[in-house]
């Protein structure tokens, strides 16, 4: 009964020092900026958020931890403090990395595949389902003919006299 305990007991240390363990990961990358303005926060929160990681791809640069991620907050904070408008900060950001680094791209000929791509492969798809259902065979070409029926018979007839 003793060793019982014991192995329970060891088994919650080694649980608590997991959990422990991966909350240590999760507040290893949090970036502190303080601002004097909280329009100057609430500023710097929409523009990390909004902002694409190049390295990612799929994560904004406040949720991201690759180091061009770190370098792009660290130089939204600086603008931010500088008191440079959202606008500017995102020309600056669109002109060095491109349009690319925005959630958002806004429509122009260079992006028009970003915004129109995703339709066009819709109508696609369903040009080509229309065209499937169309060329399947409809019920009545799938029943069999009375010739058909008639050599279905005999041969079930066959083998049941057998």
């Amino acid at each position: 009964m003793r060793l019982i305990v014991r192995k329970f007991t060891a088994m919650k240390v080694l649980v608590l020092v997991f959990v422990l363990g991966m909350g240590a990961n999760a507040l290893a990358s949090v970036d502190t900026y303080e601002f004097s303005d909280p329009g100057q926060q609430a500023l710097y929160l929409d523009l990390v958020q909004e902002l694409r990681c190049l390295v990612c791809q799929n994560q904004n640069i406040a949720d991201s931890n690759a180091e061009l991620a770190q370098d792009l907050r660290r130089k939204t904070y600086e603008m931010v403090k500088k008191g440079e408008s959202k606008d500017q900060i995102v020309e600056f950001m669109v002109t060095r990395y491109g349009d690319f680094v925005m959630y958002s791209p806004p429509f122009k000929a260079t992006t028009l595949m970003l915004w129109v791509g995703p339709a066009l492969i819709f109508v696609f798809a369903v040009a080509m389902l229309v065209r499937v259902i169309r060329r399947r065979p409809s019920s009545d070409d799938r029943l069999l003919s009375d010739e058909q029926r008639q050599r279905a018979e005999q041969l079930l007839n066959q083998t049941e006299e057998k």
